[in-house]
């Protein structure tokens, strides 16, 4: 059996445009799942961000290597 972990969830009050909570909620858009959903999305988006900043020296170098050197193990590959 395959069991999905379901992240734990925390109440939460946040402000929305007031014409847009209403128009979502018309049209039965889960507001909760939609925020969360987003919010997964932007911090994600964020992470990557910021790595690629953090190893952006380290990036760099080594596109610098292989743009001399070629690939490592190239001469190896068969495709």
């Amino acid at each position: 059996m395959n069991k999905t972990i379901t992240p734990a969830r925390k109440a939460t009050n946040i402000t929305l445009s007031a014409d847009v909570l209403v128009e979502a909620k018309a049209l039965g858009i889960n507001i909760s799942k939609s925020c969360d959903d987003f919010l997964r999305n932007l911090v994600a988006e964020e992470r990557a961000s910021r790595w690629r900043t953090d190893h952006a020296e380290f990036i760099a170098a080594y596109n610098k290597i292989v743009a001399t050197e070629g690939l490592p193990l190239d001469e190896w590959r068969n495709f």
